[in-house]
């Protein structure tokens, strides 16, 4: 899997690609939820940037398909997400992330699985920020 520098715009988008096809499905609605998430001129990529990375996830994963399936492990997984540390960053793509999984009506497991590592290695329980809040 190709690496790219923390927090580009290349980080980020390919995991929004990801959240796109993960699912093994690439729906009209998940591409709709992304241009209406406005998510890429947040993070400064424009439309065809963005069409290159998804080729390029798409290609990667396919070096990594076993029997003509294509997995994800969880190292690399994780190795994807820690490409984006800045908190603003996180929430913002775990927002649009979150619109592109609701997009067709249907959360698929893989989805379930992307969000759920998201917001744990993001830490979403401590508002993205890597700490606690402190009880007063």
């Amino acid at each position: 899997m190709r690496r790219y520098e923390t927090d580009s715009p290349q980080a980020a988008g390919r995991v929004l690609a990801l959240a796109m096809v993960v699912d093994g499905n690439l729906a009209q609605s998940e591409l709709a939820a992304l241009d209406s998430s406005r998510i890429l001129q947040y993070i400064d990529l424009d439309q065809e940037g963005f069409q290159v990375l998804l080729q390029e996830l798409c290609q990667d994963m396919l070096t990594s398909a076993f029997h003509g399936e294509v997995r994800i492990d969880g190292a690399m997984l994780d190795g994807l997400l820690d490409e984006i540390r800045h908190p603003d960053l996180r929430r913002q793509l775990m927002q649009a992330m979150w619109r592109i999984a609701d997009a067709d009506g249907w959360l698929a497991d893989a989805e379930a699985v992307l969000l759920a590592r998201a917001s744990t290695l993001w830490c979403a329980e401590t508002n993205f920020s890597g700490q606690a809040r402190i009880a007063a």
